[in-house]
């Protein structure tokens, strides 16, 4: 049944622009909880800017992991003035980093791929359960230029594991249409992307990415992973709907 629904979603909003779908989504899920999840990056200010202007019943949130870069927390105040909007920060608890300081250190991510991964879970990952819970519909900012792991995505996903509906309106965008539309509809946007970062996370595991290089390649560079596992499993990518 679910993958009926997907697949009649996705050949709905196939050919619909950024603007159009998102206004779609108000008819679609009429009366039911659709949230955004921001990261403040090109893609999310973009979508950010849709449904701010356009005044849609979306509530945008973000996950403040409290590693942030200042010019990241910096935006999130500078879009809230711009659009007189509230942006929902949701932060990890307080018990659970207490703990995993006194366990492994504050930056004892560097140290193994598990320590990564569970700094990464308490951060972000069970925040974002938290915002995500009693959803129906949640837009991401997913784009297949991205990096390899995201290319097998689609416009509209199940998350069987969170048991709601993924959209991703800006899947097939590139990055010059990203900039294009941050530079004619004057959306503000993180200076750290003209400083070579195209992908921005926590201060402590990001870093700028030379030319030739994947767009994500500068998160958790210390690691000898392939791009395909360089995530933080707050996107999980599922062969069967």
């Amino acid at each position: 049944m679910i993958q009926k629904t997907i697949e009649a979603l996705n050949e709905q909003f196939n050919r619909l622009s950024l603007p159009q779908s998102i206004a779609k989504l108000e008819h679609v899920f009429n009366n039911q909880r659709v949230v955004f999840s921001s990261s403040l990056g090109l893609e999310d200010q973009v979508i950010t800017d849709v449904i701010f202007k356009n005044h849609l019943p979306i509530e945008v949130f973000t996950l403040d992991t409290q590693r942030l870069f200042k010019e990241t927390t910096n935006l999130i105040t500078d879009t809230e003035e711009k659009y007189q909007k509230t942006i929902v920060r949701y932060t990890p608890n307080e018990n659970a980093v207490q703990e995993y300081i006194e366990t492994v250190g504050l930056n004892g991510f560097y140290e193994s791929v598990d320590n990564r991964k569970q700094c990464c879970y308490i951060r972000k990952v069970e925040p974002l359960n938290r915002a995500l819970k009693g959803a129906d519909l949640w837009i991401t900012g997913i784009r297949r230029e991205q990096s390899e792991f995201r290319h097998a995505m689609q416009l509209f996903e199940y998350d069987q594991e969170r048991e709601l509906i993924k959209f991703n309106p800006l899947l097939n965008w590139t990055t010059e249409e990203l900039w294009e539309y941050i530079d004619t509809h004057q959306v503000p946007f993180n200076p750290l992307h003209l400083k070579g970062y195209p992908s921005i996370g926590c201060e402590p595991c990001t870093r700028a990415i030379k030319p030739e290089e994947d767009q994500r390649a500068g998160r958790w560079w210390w690691e000898n992973l392939s791009n395909t596992k360089q995530e933080c499993g707050l996107h999980i990518l599922r062969t069967e709907q």
